[in-house]
């Protein structure tokens, strides 16, 4: 949330006719900097260290910041456009915070913020979307796959239906020590029984539709599942961070509609040139269409989409549909693929 303030008096003098007639512009009498800096996102660098981004160069008063639970702030240091917040202690990896803080520009325009944030995670895992499915059944509901590449803490990580800047659900996961070769399976679609637990000391902890007791299950709290036949999957190392990995999908063509390069609605165009002008997918031409993505036509709640092995160049051509019941969340994919 953001909130601007700015006090001007203006002083009009009328000469000349007494006669009625237009009042000056106000912008002619006073044409000086009227609007309060712009608060453009908060992150933090490190464990003990936050960074703040403003559109101007801005002052600062440390006595106006504030971050809980359990920070306390040592320094808060303005340079240009940018606010660094120092910490005494590390915050926890992957857990909310909510910093308060305001700036003042060169002429005195003045505003507050508060905003959310999550603690740094330093251990990040290299993480591959490894399998999914958008066209889930009843017993077999829409889920994403993730493979751990390399040994790491899962806290923060963001799994998106969308992508960071347009997204209709996530799920940011907690904090687990996970070694190469593990899956993480995200349900988008659960269907709120108890059973279904996101599992922070073993990956047994969890049942539900599909769990997978040698995956780590995680469920997206009172999820519809994802778009059926247009969208995007983006996994984040934390909310709002870098691109992990990522995977476009449309049954659509570029003659579909006219509008939006053929993919039918502005959400999903800009979320596939989100990614392409990330390097997180591929284009063949200036223009991403629908064409570049894969088409998930083919694909059923147990004709799942799954990554060819070893492949990974950001584009359709890494991707097939396994025969049904070849869905194998949880484990490595089958070699097998889909024939009409």
């Amino acid at each position: 949330m953001q909130i601007g303030r700015c006090s001007i008096a203006l002083l009009i003098v009328l000469s000349g006719s007494t006669g009625c007639g237009p009042l000056p512009d106000p912008r002619a009498v006073y044409s000086g900097d009227l609007q309060s800096p712009v608060f453009l996102g908060a992150r933090a660098l490190s464990p003990t260290s936050i960074e703040i981004a403003f559109h101007e160069p801005i002052r600062v008063n440390a006595e106006e910041y504030s971050c809980t639970p359990e920070a306390t702030i040592t320094s808060v240091s303005a340079d240009d456009t940018v606010v660094t917040v120092d910490l005494a202690e590390p915050m926890v990896a992957g857990t909310e915070y909510l910093l308060v803080g305001g700036a003042r520009d060169a002429s005195d325009n003045s505003m507050k913020f508060i905003t959310k944030l999550f603690g740094f995670n330093p251990d990040v895992p290299r993480l591959r979307i490894n399998e999914f499915t958008t066209r889930g059944s009843g017993n077999h509901p829409d889920a994403v796959e993730l493979r751990v590449e390399s040994d790491g803490n899962l806290a923060g990580v963001s799994v998106y239906d969308g992508t960071p800047n347009s997204w209709t659900e996530r799920k940011i996961l907690p904090s687990v020590q996970v070694t190469a070769g593990a899956y993480v399976v995200v349900h988008f679609r659960p269907q709120g029984t108890t059973e279904e637990v996101d599992e922070t000391a073993n990956p047994q902890e969890s049942g539900g539709l599909d769990a997978n007791e040698s995956a780590w299950d995680y469920w997206v709290l009172g999820g519809n599942g994802l778009p059926g036949n247009n969208g995007a999957i983006t996994v984040c190392a934390s909310p709002g961070g870098d691109i992990l990995d990522a995977v476009l999908y449309s049954n659509r063509t570029s003659s579909s509609d006219e509008r939006y390069s053929g993919f039918g609605s502005r959400r999903v165009l800009e979320q596939a040139e989100f990614l392409v002008e990330r390097g997180a997918w591929t284009a063949e031409d200036a223009q991403v269409r629908p064409e570049d993505a894969v088409n998930p036509d083919d694909s059923t709640g147990t004709r799942s989409i799954c990554r060819r092995a070893g492949e990974d160049t950001n584009a359709r051509g890494d991707w097939y549909i396994v025969p049904t019941r070849g869905a194998s969340f949880g484990a490595a994919n089958t070699d097998e693929e889909y024939e009409r």
